[in-house]
């Protein structure tokens, strides 16, 4: 029977689910009017060597060399990473350095490049390494610039800075700035500083033309054009272009402090930055850099990258590594945590058995190699347990099967006796797999 006051409402004979939006083999899609200031290409830099290990990530030689092996295989031929920067202060990091730089030789195609502090010592330092390109900290923010040297003040800080850049250039390399703490930097440094350091590099060539990145360094910046200087990040980027900074040698370098760093770096790019800088699965300082593979799940909907994605399905590997570290990501974090594709209630699980995209962002399992999951509670239902069961046997179980719902009786007399701990599938699999014809390969 129809209510009479939904007359107005059409009833096609297919649903409408937006295939173009929604492919069922690829991450969702934009379907928009891209801004003007959209640049041609957009790509992404590492720093986990960097940031990830200055946030606390604890890496021997062997190990780093295994996270830029996996970064080489995630990027593959998608040009989704194009470069790494490496610490040069210890041992390790130089072993590491010096592997990454031999693998680029060979054919890898993530770019090793190093950082350093922005002193003509540490550029010297830097100029034997085999690196082409080496960042410099510059910090911009009067926080920084009047309380970090003696005399404090910025036209010692750009004294200093450019005479570094000095350096670098001379050792035949490109310099990349960072624009430290930008988000709070007057445009009366930032600006005439990014025209020096331009005018400086000017006799140098191409090759040696220098980048400049701007650090978003306590998450402070916000992805709206209508905010004033300096937490807009679109009126940051508009402003280095305006003084003749292209896209591909600017980027922007968020962290997470205030749950803004995806939404920053879409700012930045959309505005007319080609570069996001962070790292995979997002490590570093305090609640992290910009995680790339969020970043890359958005510009491979924007269109970037036509001619192929990264590899998705690497980053498990790098999830099992960092968990071997005690680093591991947590439970719920978004695409690669333990239960970032798992469902508890009775009613999602019932969706996932009648049409599994209807709670499913994409196709997971085919896109990041990851099962969507489930937990048994007092709330699964049988839904849950036929869920559970398919997912791992490839057997759908009917409700009404007897033996289903003795299963179900036993949990809920377990749940209702106090349990507060969740069913995982291990705890049933020798029950259920009793069940089985003998043909069934169980699937885990």
């Amino acid at each position: 029977m129809t209510h009479p006051h939904t007359h107005a409402v059409p009833d096609p004979a297919t649903p409408e689910l937006y295939p173009d939006t929604f492919p069922p083999d690829r991450f969702p899609q934009y379907r928009w009017t891209p801004p003007a200031t959209l640049p041609a290409q957009a790509w992404t830099t590492e720093t986990t060597h960097r940031d990830g290990q200055q946030g606390g990530l604890p890496l021997t030689a062997e190990q780093g060399v295994r996270i830029y092996d996996l970064m080489c295989a995630f990027t593959g031929t998608s040009g989704a990473v194009r470069q790494a920067e490496f610490f040069v202060y210890h041992p390790a990091d130089r072993a590491m350095l010096q592997a990454a730089v031999e693998r680029h030789a060979s054919g890898a195609p993530v770019e090793p490049t190093t950082w350093i502090r922005a002193t003509r010592r540490d550029a010297d330092l830097v100029s034997a390494l085999g690196v082409r390109e080496t960042g410099m900290l510059a910090s911009a923010s009067d926080y920084h610039t009047f309380h970090k040297f003696t005399p404090g003040g910025r036209a010692q800080a750009a004294t200093t800075y450019l005479d570094a850049v000095q350096a670098v250039l001379d050792a035949g390399l490109r310099p990349r700035l960072h624009l430290e703490d930008a988000t709070r930097a007057p445009e009366a440094f930032l600006l005439p500083f990014v025209t020096a350091v331009q005018d400086l590099a000017s006799r140098y060539g191409e090759a040696q033309r220098p980048k400049f990145r701007l650090c978003d360094t306590l998450g402070l910046g916000l992805p709206y054009e209508t905010v004033e200087w300096p937490r807009s990040v679109p009126r940051l980027v508009q402003a280095l272009r305006a003084a003749g900074v292209p896209p591909e040698l600017m980027e922007f370098h968020p962290h997470n402090d205030t749950h803004l760093g995806v939404a920053n770096c879409l700012a930045a790019v959309t505005a007319g930055c080609a570069v996001i800088n962070g790292t995979l699965l997002g490590k570093g300082e305090r609640t992290g850099n910009a995680p790339l593979e969020g970043v890359l799940l958005h510009l491979l909907g924007m269109g970037f990258m036509p001619d192929g994605s990264p590899d998705f399905h690497v980053l498990n590997d790098l999830a099992a590594l960092y968990d071997t570290l005690g680093q591991g990501v947590p439970a719920q974090y978004p695409l690669f945590g333990r239960d970032a594709h798992r469902t508890r209630a009775g009613i999602h699980a019932d969706g996932l058995n009648k049409f599994w995209p209807m709670y499913a962002p994409f196709d997971v399992p085919r896109l990041l190699g990851r099962p969507l999951e489930l937990s048994l509670t007092r709330d699964s239902g049988l839904a849950g347990l036929v869920f559970l069961i398919h997912s791992h046997t490839g057997v759908t179980v009917p409700k009404g099967d007897a033996r289903l719902q003795a299963l179900h009786a036993d949990l809920t007399r377990d749940f209702e006796a106090g349990r507060q701990t969740a069913v995982e599938w291990e705890e049933i699999a020798g029950r259920v797999h009793a069940w089985l014809p003998r043909e069934v390969v169980p699937h885990s």
